[in-house]
């Protein structure tokens, strides 16, 4: 999935991916994370409703590729911001909300401000197998040792669905992130309830949200 596919979604305003309301696993597990990381980096972000919870805890940094979800953003929760260029990415920069608009994949440390702790809701799922093997060395290379992961997750019969959002297990979360302490928080029944805004009919259909703490 190329960058084009997610452009495109933004352009036709194809956001089944879009929730309304905050997070409900965010609200329940964010306390048993938050440890004394000081910044929380969120990836391919969107214009998530889910970084202004965050943002009364810690300062958030975003990226997201498409600019429209930047733009409506700021102007959906009116939050004054200041716009900066940096060498591959535009910087909208508010009091405590950053987002960096470009390719995940160009980011560097220097970008992240000290962030190590990362918020995951729909990054990991929106990408195909072999993206989430570069997006989760990516962020391996990007984060200190010692950093924290809450990943919400999905899991239904990948055969039943085709994705984006894909259907990842607790045994590829463990491949994905050799090494790391992994455990199960918390879990959303969604079975019949479909995904956000997408209808999703499959047999099973289950979220559930990991901390993965990087060694």
């Amino acid at each position: 999935m190329d960058t084009d596919f997610w452009l495109a979604r933004w352009q036709n305003n194809e956001l089944g991916f879009q929730l309304d309301q905050v997070h409900p696993l965010l609200q329940q597990c964010l306390e048993q994370v938050l440890d004394q990381h000081k910044r929380v980096l969120v990836p391919l972000c969107g214009k998530s409703l889910d970084m202004c919870y965050l943002a009364t805890f810690l300062p958030v940094s975003g990226v997201e590729l498409s600019q429209i979800a930047c733009d409506d953003f700021f102007s959906a929760y009116q939050q004054p911001y200041q716009l900066l260029c940096a060498p591959s990415f535009r910087c909208y920069m508010s009091e405590r909300i950053t987002l960096w608009q470009g390719d995940f994949f160009a980011l560097s440390p220097v970008e992240l401000e000290g962030a190590s702790l990362v918020y995951d809701r729909a990054a990991l799922i929106a990408l195909p197998e072999q993206m989430r093997q570069q997006y989760a060395a990516k962020l391996r290379q990007l984060l200190p040792a010692g950093s924290t992961m809450l990943l919400i997750s999905l899991e239904y019969p990948q055969h039943e669905k085709q994705g984006p959002p894909f259907s990842v297990t607790a045994a590829e979360i463990g491949q994905l992130f050799p090494g790391s302490d992994i455990e199960l928080l918390a879990e959303l029944e969604q079975t019949g309830k479909g995904f956000a805004r997408r209808r999703f009919v499959t047999s099973y259909l289950i979220e559930r949200a990991y901390r993965i703490r990087l060694p």
